[in-house]
């Protein structure tokens, strides 16, 4: 069973930078695609942005494109999110999630097998 426990999410002024990162653990790291989505107060889940298992191919919201980073470290079972100039309308729960490679060109979208329990990001104004 593949657990995963975001961590890096907080209070953060809009125009500032966060980290999020997502740890992986129970199955083999690399054979996974794995996502960041988030849920923003009465609205529907998200997807944000997905790196393929090799982490030469990532994928990307365009409400994100050009301000977040995703990356993974294979070798710590880790993947991150990078959060550059953060607006307030980027407030939410963020989740990680992980998808079993296989799906081709389908790799990035929903469903994913396994979620995490997601991190708060607030951005004030």
């Amino acid at each position: 069973q593949v657990q995963l426990v975001e961590s890096g999410g907080g209070l953060v002024q809009a125009g500032g930078s966060a980290r999020l990162s997502c740890a992986f653990s129970g199955r083999t790291f690399g054979d996974y695609a794995m996502g960041w989505f988030r849920q923003a107060p009465g609205k529907e889940r998200e997807f944000v942005a997905a790196i393929r298992w090799s982490g030469l191919i990532t994928y990307y919201a365009d409400s994100v494109k050009g301000r977040f980073t995703i990356s993974r470290d294979n070798a710590k079972n880790t993947v991150y999110l990078q959060m550059n100039s953060l607006k307030p309308e980027d407030t939410a729960v963020y989740y990680c999630a992980a998808k079993r490679r296989g799906y081709g060109s389908t790799w990035y979208i929903p469903p994913f097998d396994y979620w995490g329990q997601g991190t708060q990001v607030t951005v004030s104004s």
